[in-house]
């Protein structure tokens, strides 16, 4: 079953017509490719986070690494 060809494809659309109506089709569309972007907009936000959150992590780990560190040459200098 492959893609449907050129005949198919306009009963397709005059169904589309006879239901929705030609005026309400541009609405249609156009409220479609908005939630199309506010959709690729929220993934891109999320992504965003994600990175925020992997520096601050990584930024944590260094800060942590060097604290031990310090504690350690005290640590050494003590003894």
């Amino acid at each position: 079953m492959g893609m449907p060809s050129m005949p198919e494809l306009l009963i397709i659309l005059a169904i589309v017509v006879l239901l929705f109506g030609a005026k309400k089709i541009p609405d249609l569309a156009k409220g479609v490719g908005k939630g199309i972007k506010d959709f690729k907009q929220a993934v891109k936000e999320d992504d965003e986070k994600e990175e925020k959150k992997e520096i601050a992590s990584t930024e944590e780990t260094k800060t942590e690494t060097k604290t031990e560190a310090k504690i350690e040459e005290k640590k050494s200098e003590n003894a």
